[in-house]
């Protein structure tokens, strides 16, 4: 299996030595990839209500992923670059195609965009978008996208989007640059229908945070079932399988990775978050604990 860390926004200062340190050890330690959070503006908890501003308010660091994934591509050799996921409905499309290709270019064809709807409706009015069609614009983004990333020209009409004759440049080393989907959350663990038919339809692979249950087992078979439908086959739509280790034991980390290779996991991604570790040496000391784990 391919393991990838996710990696510890909130949990770090904004020093670029330690990120370097971090991401530099990632890569030594073997990893595949790395995976990072998005979230633009960070909402008062006094002001706005939402389960997950627990975890992400305005107190929160949160490096600017693509802007971060560049420096990381400077400082790294092998190791891939994954948004994880990237609010893609709360951002201008040509730009995320632009500022993509750029990253997949100077990191020389390690770029993976991982996108979502998100959930903070206070990021896209302060960013200017529409909360509440964000599903729908979000596969005319994609169609989007992969047109940008593989035409010199373009000429596009939909009901978001008008591009008239014109394209990017330089077009990015992945043509097109992988998109993945996230779909779920802890406080929504079965993610509605329509998000799974848009990864069914739409995806190169996804990375769910679904419980590890019957209802883990269903949602996969939901969308094999609708990339079936899709003309798809269900082989061609890796899976991600997400493992958090703060508050468990090795024995339970073992048990997470079974779960997940049991729903068809072809690459696992842990986090450490939560767990009081010291950023960068203590969670990279939890990194080289759960490798060795998944490799024993």
């Amino acid at each position: 299996m391919e393991l990838g860390a996710i990696f510890p926004q909130t949990e770090i200062s904004p020093d670029p030595d330690a990120v370097r340190d971090f991401v530099q050890g990632l890569e030594d330690l073997g990893y595949d990839h790395m995976f990072i959070a998005d979230h633009v503006l960070g909402a008062d908890p006094a002001h706005h209500d939402h389960p997950s501003l627990g975890r992400y308010s305005h107190r929160s660091v949160i490096h600017e992923p693509l802007t971060l994934l560049a420096y990381v591509a400077a400082v790294t050799n092998r190791i891939k670059l994954a948004t994880g996921i990237l609010i893609l409905p709360q951002r201008q499309t040509a730009l995320v195609a632009k500022q993509a290709a750029e990253v997949d270019v100077l990191s020389q064809g390690r770029m993976r965009l991982g996108i979502g709807v998100g959930w903070n409706a206070v990021e896209y009015e302060a960013l200017g978008q529409d909360f509440h069609n964000r599903g729908r614009r979000s596969s005319e983004q994609i169609e989007v996208l992969r047109a940008l990333w593989t035409q010199d020209v373009v000429n596009f009409g939909g009901e978001w989007h008008q591009i008239s004759h014109a394209g990017i440049n330089p077009l990015p080393v992945q043509r097109p640059i992988p998109i993945w989907l996230g779909v779920g959350s802890s406080v929504a663990p079965r993610p509605p229908e329509v998000a799974l038919r848009r990864v069914a339809r739409l995806a190169d692979g996804w990375c769910p945070n679904i419980p590890l249950n019957d209802v883990g087992r269903e949602v996969v078979d939901q969308v094999h079932q609708y990339a079936r439908e899709a003309g798809r086959d269900p082989a061609m739509l890796p899976l991600e399988g997400r493992v958090h280790i703060a508050g468990k034991n090795e024995d339970e980390w073992a048990k997470d990775v079974r779960a997940w290779r049991d729903l068809g996991a072809a690459s696992i991604i842990v986090e450490a978050r939560g767990g009081g570790l010291g950023f960068p040496g203590q969670h990279l000391n939890a990194m080289q604990r759960f490798k060795d784990v998944l490799e024993g």
